[in-house]
């Protein structure tokens, strides 16, 4: 007899259930593996005892909210999850071969069941001893609920009972036989470094401002053999957010694009094609809506009233209900998921000989600085913009930057998207670096300045040099009414498409995702950032040539390189 877990996965693949393409892609990759398992160069097995333990296990727990008690079953793509994350072992040692996970559901799926599940299983019955097990979120509360469904679990059930002891008023339940103690944990917590999790649950990850907690439970996991991260969450509406990097990493195992066998993934969508409004196409995103269709009726006027009210309510529908990363644009510049379109794998080596357009913003000392080349080009008839950027940050402040922004500049140095200066003891920007920046790429791609554009703020220090490239430089006046114009060109042209950046510039991205708009006057705005430490230097750089880029047409015969020719013949920007 077949094991519920590849029952599932062969369901789903035959068309038995409803399911979108992701979900298909998680369940071929088990069948491809258990194909992969037979062979000797393959690390890993799947061990359907151990698979079925866990699904036994959690049909036998009891729900214990309502008015009565009432005795779980599972349903297939939960017995899927459990029986993956638990059966699947490395060969040699027969160590759980998953130590992570990302697996995103609509609300009402039983994400934080599952959780609960997981964590009291691993807790008392996997045989590990004197473990710890976090529940991790942004706040104590949101922290408290999958340790809430553990507890509930436990008062349920007599024989839980005896087995695990637990301590509310210190958010703490000890397992008992195991000695392992499962406890639920908050940003807000005094002190999160040294935690070595067996298994740390991090609860709608879609919340999190950052990857600090992510990190802080993954670098406890190094020594231990059967250490696991646990990340169930719904789709959120920060997009570039720590949870939507992820959530489009995993898209990429899936697809094969990018390879990771330790990393479990199970993410239930509609497929971009799928139109909203068809109810069955709902179930791909809650694929608990296939075996209860009441709900999936129930949900019909919810849809309804959302749709008809819009804005708000219709986005949030999107995201909870059908599981859909949809950015809010209330206050965000950009709609970051047309910006994503823009990227390309083009490079400064495909506009070799090209006219540019320089913008540049430099900080009054240790914070940073950024250049943009601006390029434009026709193809098909219409206008376009490539843009390439860099920054520069002093060296002595550099720890300082990635504590306060939260993101990895020294990683981003190594990328070659930012110079680390050095001169001034480090602690302040070298201008010179800057200058010596922009010669570079000039002499070694062979290109053709045509102007500069600056805001004079810090700039008048080396105002002469600038001067001597001998072209005409512009003092971009930082107002509203001189950056309105040029602001919103930027996103109107991105969301036309007509756009190219390098899609590895993830500065530029962390950039473009900080910046917001102020508030109109006089029918007018520009850019404002929306937090101390949250940069939009290459941006303001980028709008400050814009200005002048936007304006000025490309000459004709355009400037030809058959780099571009053969670059659009075979690949057009992708998301």
């Amino acid at each position: 007899m077949i094991d519920r877990v590849t029952q599932y996965a062969n369901d789903v693949v035959e068309g038995k259930l409803i399911a979108g393409e992701s979900v298909k892609l998680a369940c071929r990759r088990h069948l491809d593996d258990l194909e992969k398992s037979k062979l000797a160069p393959f690390k890993y097995k799947f061990d359907i005892e151990k698979a079925e333990a866990i699904i036994d296990y959690a049909n036998t727990l009891v729900i214990n909210e309502g008015e009565e008690i009432v005795n779980l079953t599972c349903y297939p793509f939960q017995e899927f999850i459990l029986g993956s994350l638990i059966g699947w072992v490395t060969k040699e040692h027969e160590y759980r071969r998953f130590r992570s996970s990302y697996i995103q559901l609509g609300r009402q799926n039983g994400k934080s069941f599952l959780n609960g599940i997981l964590g009291t299983y691993l807790g008392n019955f996997s045989g590990y001893r004197n473990g710890k097990i976090f529940c991790v979120a942004t706040k104590h509360d949101q922290a408290k609920i999958v340790w809430d469904e553990m507890n509930k679990f436990i008062q349920g059930d007599e024989d839980l009972q005896e087995l695990f002891a637990v301590k509310e008023y210190e958010s703490t339940i000890v397992c008992n036989d195991t000695g392992t103690v499962i406890k639920a944990l908050g940003r807000d917590t005094k002190s999160l470094d040294g935690f070595r999790p067996l298994l740390a649950i991090i609860d709608e990850y879609h919340a999190h401002k950052d990857n600090q907690m992510y990190k802080l439970m993954e670098g406890g996991q190094k020594k231990i053999k059967q250490s696991c991260i646990s990340v169930i969450t719904t789709a959120g509406f920060e997009i570039d957010g720590a949870c939507h990097k992820m959530y489009k990493y995993c898209k990429q195992v899936l697809e094969g694009i990018e390879n990771n066998d330790t990393k479990f993934i199970y993410i239930a969508e509609m497929n971009e094609e799928d139109e909203k409004d068809n109810p069955e196409n709902w179930i791909k995103a809650n694929p608990i809506l296939e075996y209860d269709r009441e709900a999936l009726e129930n949900l019909i006027p919810v849809y309804k009233s959302a749709k008809a009210m819009g804005g708000k309510d219709w986005n949030d529908f999107q995201t909870k209900q059908l599981n859909m990363w949809v950015e809010f644009t209330e206050k965000k510049y950009m709609n970051m998921t047309a910006f994503h379109k823009c990227a390309c794998d083009m490079t400064l080596e495909n506009f070799r000989g090209f006219e540019f357009g320089l913008g540049l913003d430099a900080s009054s000392g240790g914070d940073l600085s950024s250049v943009v080349f601006e390029f434009t080009f026709e193809k098909d008839g219409e206008k376009k913009y490539f843009v390439h950027h860099h920054s520069f940050l002093p060296a002595m402040r550099i720890k300082e930057h990635e504590q306060t922004d939260a993101v990895p500049y020294e990683y981003w140095i190594k990328k070659d998207l930012v110079t680390k200066t050095t001169a001034l003891g480090g602690i302040k920007i070298d201008y010179k670096e800057i200058l010596k920046y922009v010669r570079e790429q000039i002499r070694k791609y062979n290109l053709k300045l045509k102007y500069i554009c600056y805001d004079q703020a810090n700039v008048s220090a080396f105002l002469v040099d600038l001067e001597e490239f001998g072209v005409d430089c512009y003092d971009i006046y930082q107002n509203s009414k001189s950056l309105n114009d040029a602001t919103m060109d930027i996103k109107y042209e991105a969301e036309a498409g007509n756009i190219y950046f390098n899609r590895n510039d993830e500065l530029l991205c962390w950039a473009m995702n900080n910046c917001e708009l102020t508030k109109p006057l006089n029918g007018k705005v520009m850019l404002d950032k929306n937090s101390r430490f949250k940069r939009i230097d290459p941006i303001a750089a980028w709008v400050d040539v814009h200005k002048f880029s936007m304006r000025n047409e490309v000459k004709k015969p355009v400037v030809t390189a058959e780099s571009i020719k053969s670059f659009f013949g075979t690949n057009e920007n992708e998301g």
